[in-house]
């Protein structure tokens, strides 16, 4: 494969590579370079610790995109994410205006509510865990609070705790018991070993 890309010189690559922060794409450009200068292209890519057909293809990226090709691509850890970001942010919304009893039968989510939700709007199966990931990436936290029963009456509440009698002080169930001073439990010696 020829180098077709001839805006910078080998020396231009060399300072270049002199200033990159990104180690292995300043040896993708040292190879170039040493190609540019007329070397065959086995020495150069043995020289910057490659293999030729490692090199063909480097040199593919640099005649495509230029120095910005010898650059290691960005890699994503795991697999792409199922949902997109207007899904996601549906998520969001739904999470933060909280469930609906008749939509969704249940006062509170929990990770297996909203899967079942996800997977009803948007054909998206995921796992639980998938789920808690995902709340996690949207900044959610777990709190586990008392959820409000639908038909509760807070009136009819507080009036009941006005009208019960305050709980009397109940007897401790524990007991003292005394030990000797070596910590075991004291107990009568038998008749036997006093005579």
């Amino acid at each position: 494969m020829e180098i077709t890309r001839l805006d910078l010189s080998a020396a231009e690559l060399r300072c270049e590579a002199a200033r990159s922060q990104d180690a292995k794409a300043a040896r993708r450009m040292l190879a170039i370079a040493l190609v540019l200068e007329g070397r065959a292209r086995g020495d150069a890519a043995r020289s910057c610790g490659m293999d030729r057909q490692t090199l063909r293809d480097w040199v593919h990226s640099y005649n495509a995109r230029g120095v910005k090709g010898l650059a290691n691509r960005e890699r994503r850890n795991g697999p792409k994410p199922r949902l997109s970001d207007a899904q996601r942010a549906a998520v969001a919304r739904w999470v933060e205006a909280g469930p609906d009893l008749a939509e969704d039968g249940v006062v509170r989510w929990r990770r297996v509510d909203l899967r079942a939700r996800i997977e009803r709007e948007f054909a998206v199966t995921l796992h639980e865990r998938t789920v808690g990931k995902l709340l996690s990436a949207l900044h959610f936290s777990r709190i586990s609070v008392r959820p409000q029963h639908p038909q509760s009456d807070p009136e009819a509440q507080e009036l009941f705790k006005k009208s019960s009698p305050s709980a009397c002080k109940r007897p401790s169930l524990w007991r003292k018991t005394s030990r000797l001073r070596s910590g075991s439990p004291m107990r009568r010696g038998s008749a036997s070993k006093a005579r």
